[in-house]
C-alpha cells in the first residue's frame, strides 16, 4: 500500500516534508533473523510471480469474497460512474479525466476518493488532483495504453536539461500531477501496469524519439511490489527519488531490469543550477534484486547533492551489485552522511561499490572541473554469502572518498582471491574485526574505538575489474 504523497507529483519525486517517526521491532536488529524472514518473503514472492504473468496479479488457489473498498474521503466515486469499462480493450482515459474533474471541485470538503473496481482498465496518461485518494480494489488493474501517440510530451526536467535518453521533451507519466497536495494511492493489492514490453522493444530498436515516461511517485512507498523482467527491460528502475526531501521507502519487494532504487538530484550543470538536493531519505525492510545494475544506488545524476540517507535491513539477492554510489567529474554536488546498516547479500557479484568515473553527460556544456565531494559514509552489520568482490571503492585523485567506516562485516566469498576488498584514494577506518581483510588504505581501530594502526597508504590503488 502506498501512503500519502505530497506535491508536486511529477515524473520523478519532487517531495515535501514527512516526519520519520517510525521505529523497527527489536528483533530485526539481528541480521540472522532478518535474513531468514526476508529470504522467506523473497522466495514466496518469486514463486507467486513466476506462477502468474506480469500484470495478472498474484493469485491463490481459493479466495473468499472481495473486500469492500473503505471510504477514506468525505465523498467517494466509482470509476464506472463515469462510463468506464474494465474489459482491457475499451480506452477509459475520458472516464478517469471526468472523475478527477469531479474530485477537483471537492477540495473545500476534504477532497474525494476514486474507487477502481476489479477489472482491466486501459487508459492513456491522466492527471490527478489535490486532496484525492485513488483506491485500487483487489483484482483491479490500471493498464497503460501501448501506443505512444496517446502519451503527451512534456518539457525535460529542469534539473536534467535534456530528456535522459534523447534531447528534447519526454513522455509524460501514466499517472501524473504537478504542484499537488494531499494525494493517496492505495488499495487492496491492486496493480498499475505500464505494459512496458512495447516500450522496451522500441527502445532497443531505436524507434523512440523521446525519453520514456516513468510511473508516478510518492513520498511514502510502503508494502509495494515492483516487477519488471530482470533482462531485456532497459532502464526499468524500480523507484527513483529525484530531488526529494523527507521520504520513506519500506516493506517492499523490488525485482527489476535496472537499479531497484536510485537516488538522484539532477545532471551536471542543470542539476547544479536547479539546486534541489535529495535529503532525509529512509529506506528499510526491503528485498531487492537487480541482475543488470544494483540493488540500491545513489547517482550518478546527483549534482544537486544527496545527504542524510539511511539504508537498513535490506536483502539483496541474485544481483550484479548490492549497493552503489556512482558519480564523475562534471557532476559537482556532494554525497555525504550516508548510513548503511544491517545489509545481507546473497549471490551478489560485487557487494559495495563507490565509482567516481561514471562519465555520461547531457552535453558539452558541463564543467569537467566541477567534482563532487564524497564523505561520511558508514557500513555496519554487513553479512552474506556467495559474494565475489565484497568491496570496491574506486576513488580518484580528483574525487577522493573521505571518512568511510566499516564495522561488523562478515561476507562469505565465492573466489578466494587476494584483492577482493578493493580501494583507491580512500580515507577511513575499520572498527573491530571485519571479513574479508580490509584494504591498507583504512585505519584500524579495536572494538572500544582505540586506534590500533594508522594507514600510511590512503592513495594506494588496488582495483581489479577482471573478476
Amino acid at each position: 500500500m502506498a501512503e500519502t504523497i505530497a506535491p508536486p507529483l511529477s515524473s520523478r519525486f519532487n517531495c515535501k516534508r514527512l516526519e520519520l517517526k517510525r521505529c523497527l521491532p527489536a528483533f530485526l536488529s539481528s541480521h540472522k533473523t532478518l535474513f531468514s524472514l526476508l529470504w522467506i518473503a523473497a522466495l514466496a514472492s518469486v514463486f507467486l510471480w513466476k506462477s502468474n504473468p506480469i500484470g495478472a496479479g498474484f493469485s491463490v488457489f481459493w479466495r473468499g469474497p472481495l473486500r469492500p473498498m473503505p471510504q477514506l474521503r468525505p465523498v467517494a466515486f466509482n470509476l464506472t460512474d463515469f462510463g468506464a469499462v474494465g474489459d482491457g480493450v475499451t480506452v477509459n482515459t475520458e472516464a478517469f479525466e471526468r472523475a478527477v474533474s469531479a474530485i477537483s471541485k471537492l477540495s473545500k470538503r476534504g477532497g474525494g476518493q476514486l474507487n477502481v473496481p476489479p477489472g482491466r482498465w486501459l487508459t492513456a496518461p491522466f492527471n490527478l488532483t489535490s486532496h484525492m485518494t485513488l483506491f485500487l480494489a483487489e483484482d483491479a488493474v490500471i493498464l497503460g495504453i501501448q501506443d505512444e501517440k496517446y502519451w503527451p510530451l512534456m518539457p525535460a526536467l529542469p534539473s536534467y536539461g535534456y530528456g535522459r535518453e534523447h534531447p528534447g521533451p519526454r513522455y509524460g507519466s501514466l499517472i501524473h500531477g504537478q504542484n499537488l497536495r494531499d494525494i493517496v494511492i492505495t488499495g487492496h493489492n491492486g496493480t498499475i501496469d505500464g505494459q512496458g514490453q512495447t516500450w522496451w522493444k522500441k527502445y532497443r530498436q531505436k524507434l523512440l524519439n523521446h525519453t520514456r515516461g516513468p510511473p508516478c511517485a510518492d513520498n511514502v512507498v510502503k508494502n509495494v511490489t515492483i516487477l519488471a523482467p530482470i533482462f531485456e527491460a532497459p532502464n526499468t528502475d524500480g523507484i527513483d527519488p529525484d530531488s526529494c526531501e523527507d521520504m520513506v521507502i519500506e516493506d517492499c519487494y523490488i525485482s527489476v531490469g535496472d537499479d531497484a532504487i536510485a537516488i538522484k538530484s539532477g545532471w551536471d550543470q542543470y542539476g547544479t543550477a536547479y539546486g534541489q538536493p535529495s535529503t532525509n531519505i529512509l529506506i528499510r525492510n526491503l528485498v531487492v534484486r537487480s541482475m543488470v545494475s544494483a540493488g540500491i544506488s545513489i547517482g550518478s545524476e546527483m549534482s544537486g547533492g544527496v545527504s542524510n540517507v539511511t539504508v537498513e535491513n535490506i536483502l539483496v539477492w541474485n544481483s550484479r551489485r548490492a549497493v552503489r554510489i556512482k558519480t564523475a567529474p562534471g557532476r559537482g554536488g556532494y554525497v555525504r552522511h550516508i548510513t548503511y546498516r544491517n545489509l545481507t547479500f546473497d549471490n551478489v557479484r560485487v557487494g559495495i561499490v563507490i565509482k567516481t568515473d561514471y562519465n555520461e553527460h547531457p552535453d558539452e556544456g558541463y564543467d569537467p572541473k566541477a567534482v563532487p565531494i564524497l564523505g561520511d559514509i558508514s557500513f555496519t552489520g554487513i553479512h552474506g554469502q556467495g559474494v565475489r568482490v565484497p568491496v570496491r571503492i574506486h576513488g580518484s585523485k580528483e574525487i577522493p572518498v573521505r571518512n568511510v567506516t566499516f564495522q561488523d562485516m562478515s561476507v562469505g566469498l565465492t573466489y578466494k582471491k587476494k584483492h577482493i576488498f578493493q580501494c583507491a584514494y580512500v580515507q577511513g577506518r575499520v572498527i573491530g574485526t571485519v571479513f574479508p581483510a580490509p584494504c591498507e588504505n583504512l585505519d584500524r581501530y579495536d572494538e572500544q574505538g582505540n586506534l590500533v594502526k594508522r594507514s600510511v597508504s590512503q592513495n594506494l590503488t588496488d582495483i581489479d575489474y577482471d573478476f
